[in-house]
């Protein structure tokens, strides 16, 4: 089990290459105090979406650290009129823990105001959700956005260049429940402000979301030993759940009658984590396309090397395409999915593969960090020929410091698309479910194969005669997860869910049936 918190006092340095990619989210302070982020190609986006980059008690803050600063003066513009603030929060909260922090009231804390207002970032989650989902509003209450003592400087919203950011949103009209999550990829904490947090909020739901601890295509710097900014991942979920019981019981004056962790991609992997390590802090989870971790495979130094070795010849036609198509094939990339390839080959497998190599193997490429770009197989140290069964011993105990066992101790649902090419459910969900069985916890494990979904959302816009979006399907499984702890109705036994036949673009959004 990862130590809480490990040792930030100094990066991991090596000389060499870097990928040079960035985090795609970078912002700039405003005199107003709110921030803007640069414009980004649209590619480029998703290809810092979900996946990419890619998700013992924990104190909630280090030993000696400073405490929280008080919130600076809120501007006339973000504040709702006083007797509202007044009579639905009283003192605005404080989260324990924190180094800092800034709470104000607002009248609208779905994005359908927080985009005007600067409470979010909308770098932090474009590309995740396809272009048509609806945006609710009509949700005043409490934003708190803060930050817990780190020593890493990877996230740039709001200027702090501070990392272990979080937000916490308190709504007026509460149902007793709180939602926590950590991001997708390498994003920071407004990632799923449109694909989760909107809608949870307007059910009434408190919700917070943290960065992780560590942010960007580099964010294998992050810690002393192969595997810790991971591991930080889980420390930093965990304390956030802590902070924000603690928060939503200060602010209404009861604790939580529900806490739920949910998440996709590597937000996924939280969740699942989380349920094996921590189910006294949690109702239930529900895990959108969770990543796997397992010292002997599979994960994705498992099956992304052989995707980059063989589609080059796919993609270069001639005698050798078919047994390359078959290569993809064998390596769990699902048939009928080759429309996807030619994408993910460009934007996700190979940046990837080396920066996740990079944190769990560096010694793979020597002094160079994260490897070459695109390399022809046979070149040194190229990341084609990576060959995680061959490597020491030292890389499986890495990765044994943040893999997963199926030993969930409250109800999950998994949802995950049969289309998935950054994450293939053969190599993914499909093992985790049995893992969930071999364990003995198959009661607790709801577990549906989404038929024409794949890892990115937004992709159903470019696709839509071949995909279908997962953020209703998750939302369905959300809807179960609750009908489940509160009437004790244990949803439909796991199963494929087709693809409705003739189903337009817009019903595949609003709709999913389980």
């Amino acid at each position: 089990m990862p130590a809480p918190f490990p040792c930030r006092t100094a990066a991991r340095t090596r000389t060499g290459t870097s990928t040079g990619t960035g985090t795609g989210t970078g912002t700039a302070a405003t005199a107003s105090g709110r921030w803007r982020q640069a414009p980004l190609p649209a590619l480029a986006v998703l290809a810092l979406t979900a996946g990419t980059a890619l998700t013992a008690p924990t104190p909630t803050a280090h030993a000696g650290a400073a405490p929280a600063q008080a919130a600076p003066a809120t501007a006339a513009h973000e504040r709702p009129p006083e007797s509202r603030c007044s009579a639905s929060s009283g003192a605005l909260p404080r989260v324990p823990g924190a180094a800092y922090q800034r709470a104000v009231c607002l009248d609208e804390l779905t994005t359908a105001g927080t985009v005007a207002s600067g409470h979010t970032d909308p770098a932090d989650w474009a590309g995740l959700t396809p272009k048509g989902l609806a945006t609710p509003s009509g949700v005043p209450g409490v934003q708190i956005d803060g930050y817990f003592p780190d020593t890493s400087a990877t996230n740039t919203n709001h200027g702090w260049k501070h990392d272990s950011q979080f937000v916490i949103r308190l709504p007026d009209r509460w149902n007793g429940g709180l939602v926590v999550s950590g991001t997708p990829g390498n994003r920071e904490q407004y990632a799923n402000d449109r694909a989760i947090g909107d809608w949870v909020l307007s059910r009434g739901y408190a919700f917070a979301a943290t960065d992780k601890g560590n942010t960007g295509t580099a964010f294998h710097r992050d810690g002393k030993r192969p595997g810790d900014a991971i591991a930080e991942w889980n420390t930093r979920l965990t304390q956030l759940t802590r902070a924000a019981r603690a928060v939503a019981a200060r602010h209404y004056h009861r604790p939580p009658a529900r806490t739920l962790a949910t998440g996709m991609s590597n937000g996924g992997y939280l969740v699942r984590w989380q349920l094996e390590n921590h189910p006294e802090l949690y109702d239930g989870g529900v895990d959108w396309e969770g990543t796997l971790w397992r010292p002997d495979g599979p994960n994705l130094l498992t099956f992304l090397p052989p995707a980059l070795r063989h589609y080059p010849a796919v993609a270069s036609g001639g005698p050798a395409a078919g047994p390359a198509r078959a290569a993809l094939h064998a390596a769990g990339y699902p048939a009928g999915s080759e429309f996807l390839w030619p994408y993910h080959h460009t934007y996700y497998w190979d940046l990837t593969q080396r920066i996740y190599r990079e944190e769990l193997d560096p010694g793979f490429d020597g002094a160079r960090e994260a490897g070459t770009p695109y390399c022809a197989p046979g070149t040194a140290a190229c990341d084609a020929d990576y060959d995680y069964g061959a490597r020491p011993a030292e890389v499986r105990r890495a990765v044994e410091r943040i893999a997963l066992t199926g030993r969930i101790g409250k109800p999950l649902i998994t949802v995950h698309g049969t289309l998935d090419v950054l994450l293939p459910i053969g190599q993914d969900s499909d093992v985790y479910a049995d893992m969930v069985r071999d364990a003995g916890r198959g009661g607790l494990h709801r577990y549906y194969r989404i038929e024409g979904a794949t890892h990115t959302d937004a992709l159903a816009d470019a696709f839509p005669d071949r995909l279908r979006p997962l953020v209703p399907c998750h939302r369905s499984a959300f809807t179960a997860l609750e009908d489940w702890l509160t009437h004790g109705h244990r949803p439909p036994a796991g199963r494929t869910v087709p693809m409705p036949r003739g189903a337009d673009p817009a019903t595949l959004l609003t709709s999913c049936r389980l």
